[in-house]
């Protein structure tokens, strides 16, 4: 891929290092954010519906510029893509920081989301080609320790900058840090691009975005104008026409920005489609459990920042021990424990009450954030480990797409269920409430009333997402029985040294 690195078996680790930062910064960024939803809420007045565009609106814009990821990595070297893409993410971190009205934060997280679309592909694509098979299991742990610390950071770290500043805060705090990174890698990154002969094919590309794009408009929208509008099936409709035509006109490409080819191998697309289930069920958690938390009961940012840090902890101890027993039991084994965790803990969420205690949520997450990390790395490293070298960009690219289009559309539509639930339930109690009174109730009583019924409500609609999420989860437990442990395939390019070529092309640090 470049040319700094000589033919040699150590892995580049400085721009690993680097890359790693990077993809750190972002991820930091996004776990900032989620336990500051309520307070966004509140501050600019806006419905959960809305402020899922945060969330939805992020991962839309990665799972539409993603798929050219395979092509940027190709087309172009590793420090050109990285400063690239961290100078996206400082300019829209910088924006959302100064908003004031949520059309500005919106944009804000979505330029951002085209810088953060880049760099874990980058990673990721570095991390394949640098590490043997036998040994790539160990690496991606350390790598997923690296990364699962920002989920142990960021909740805690940002429930005490809102306790203590405004929200955009959290903004302010990244903007330095990511300047930094942008110099530590305009210094370090010295690695040179030969010239390739790949032109980008903006069709594909534009056909790929109205695609995702209009059918997670459709999704998110639902929320707040009903299944039966026209805006809301009519995008979907849409999104699913051009969808066909992409993939279509993907396969008869000489070199498709997203190559679908490579669901031939069957162990990459079983990988595919569990990490896609899991993420529709676990993404909607991140939204729903800082909504139940701060909105139903009360419990101050900095609380809700706590209650997540203990299973953020666990799941980055785990990462490198997940990492090593995926090299020696392979992802079977791992996914169905991890799956059966999964089930069960979404299962007892959407049991919540208005009185459940803060120990009995620490200790729920924790064991959910337990199975979490037994399945979405060992699952999708499986699944890479069968792709021909040569398709390493594109098995990165599709599966970050796929993960990404999956839990923005599983986000919308569990908000969507919680939202319309919540509307049909309180309709359902105002009336029973109404029945009771004998004669006309006090404009103290009936406010009371509204209060105890959105609340009644809200919990109801909640508890009912967590237990769609808790069959979708059954889902990605039930392909996880058909996991077997992936070898890689013949090329039938006949490229055999494709690995060695690029790899060769890497590591000069």
């Amino acid at each position: 891929m470049n040319q700094t690195i000589k033919e040699t078996k150590r892995p580049p680790y400085g721009i690993i290092a680097v890359l790693m930062i990077g993809a750190f910064i972002a991820f930091l960024n996004n776990t900032l954010l989620n336990i500051a939803l309520p307070s966004i809420m509140k501050d600019l007045k806006i419905e959960p519906a809305t402020v899922q565009w945060l969330t939805t609106g992020f991962m839309l814009v990665n799972g539409i510029l993603i798929p050219a990821t395979a092509y940027l990595i190709q087309k172009y070297s590793v420090r050109q893509l990285f400063l690239a893409a961290m100078g996206l993410f400082t300019v829209g971190t910088i924006l959302a920081g100064f908003a004031h009205v949520f059309p500005m934060l919106l944009a804000g997280r979505m330029i951002q989301a085209s810088g953060s679309a880049i760099l874990m592909p980058l990673l990721m694509n570095v991390m394949l080609i640098s590490f043997p098979v036998e040994r790539r299991g160990a690496a991606m742990g350390v790598f997923g320790l690296i990364l699962m610390s920002a989920p142990a950071i960021g909740p805690t770290l940002s429930g005490w900058i809102i306790e203590h500043y405004d929200w955009r805060m959290l903004f302010h705090f990244v903007t330095p840090i990511a300047i930094v990174v942008i110099l530590i890698g305009f210094f370090m990154l010295k690695d040179k691009k030969e010239k390739v002969n790949i032109r980008l094919d903006f069709l594909s590309l534009l056909l790929s975005s109205i695609g995702f794009g209009g059918i997670l408009y459709g999704f998110s929208s639902a929320g707040s104008k009903g299944w039966d509008s026209p805006q809301v099936y009519g995008t979907i409709i849409i999104g699913v026409i051009s969808l066909t035509v992409f993939i279509l006109r993907q396969l008869k490409q000489e070199q498709p920005l997203l190559n679908f080819k490579i669901y031939k191998y069957p162990m990459f697309a079983l990988s595919s489609a569990i990490a896609m289930v899991v993420n529709m069920a676990l993404f909607s958690g991140m939204l729903l459990l800082p909504i139940y938390v701060q909105t139903l009961r009360g419990i101050s940012p900095m609380d809700a920042g706590l209650l997540l840090l203990p299973g953020a902890i666990l799941m980055s101890i785990m990462s490198p021990i997940t990492g090593k027993l995926f090299d020696k039991f392979g992802g079977r084994l791992l996914a169905i424990l991890g799956l059966l965790i999964i089930v069960v803990t979404t299962y007892e969420f959407s049991k919540l009450t208005l009185t459940t205690s803060y120990t009995h949520l620490i200790i729920l997450y924790s064991i959910r954030s337990f199975g979490m990390s037994m399945v979405m790395m060992p699952v999708s490293t499986n699944g890479l480990n069968q792709l021909p070298a040569r398709f390493y960009p594109h098995g990165t690219a599709m599966n970050n797409t796929m993960n990404q289009v999956a839990g923005a559309i599983g986000t919308a539509l569990l908000v969507t269920i919680m939202t319309n639930r919540t509307a049909s339930k309180a309709k359902e109690l105002g009336d029973a409430a109404m029945k009771h009174f004998t004669e006309q109730p006090t404009p103290a009583a009936i406010k009371e009333m509204k209060q105890q019924i959105m609340e009644q409500a809200m919990l109801n609609g909640i508890n009912f997402s967590f237990l769609i999420a808790t069959g979708i989860a059954v889902v990605a437990l039930i392909l996880a029985f058909f996991i077997k442990r992936a070898k890689q395939a013949e090329d039938p390019g006949g490229v055999k040294s494709a690995g060695k070529m690029m790899k060769a092309k890497l590591a000069e640090n």
